[in-house]
């Protein structure tokens, strides 16, 4: 991956949706050129998925919570219940005093608290902490180092 590959990515983030003849004018290069490189980054794996982002408020997920999840077994093989809960958004394996840290996206608080209740249902939870938003100051794309 060079400075070009990275250049693309960046700008693919910004708006994915951008037509392969203004993404090759950015970088110097022709829209066919261009194209062979996102198709290349995309099947290499850089890039994972195109997708459109959606204002959560717009769409009756107004309350972002970020729940630590405690647990009395090994949490790395229960990706799937976690991933059976459609109001996660993420789930993260991670080391300190919880097991598992997730991010929630409800309509309602006593919706959040229905998660909470099937986040108990998991196999191995013994607890959460919640920690819910109040306002989100920024949100970033992942860096490409361009």
């Amino acid at each position: 991956m060079d400075d070009v590959d990275r250049k693309l990515l960046t700008l693919l983030q910004e708006d994915a949706a951008q037509a392969y003849a203004a993404l090759g004018k950015a970088v110097g290069l022709s829209a066919g050129a261009a194209h062979e490189r996102v198709r290349k980054l995309r099947e290499s794996g850089v890039i994972r998925r195109t997708t459109v982002e959606v204002d959560p408020a717009a769409v009756g997920s107004g309350v972002l919570a970020f729940v630590m999840v405690d647990s009395s077994a090994w949490m790395g093989d229960s990706g799937e219940r976690f991933a059976a809960i459609p109001e996660l958004q993420e789930a993260h394996v991670i080391a300190g005093s919880a097991s598992v840290l997730v991010k929630v996206r409800t309509g309602t608080t006593e919706q959040l608290q229905d998660v909470l209740r099937r986040l108990y249902e998991i196999e191995g939870v013994s607890g959460t902490q919640a920690i819910v938003a109040l306002e989100t100051f920024f949100e970033r794309a992942v860096p490409t180092g361009g």
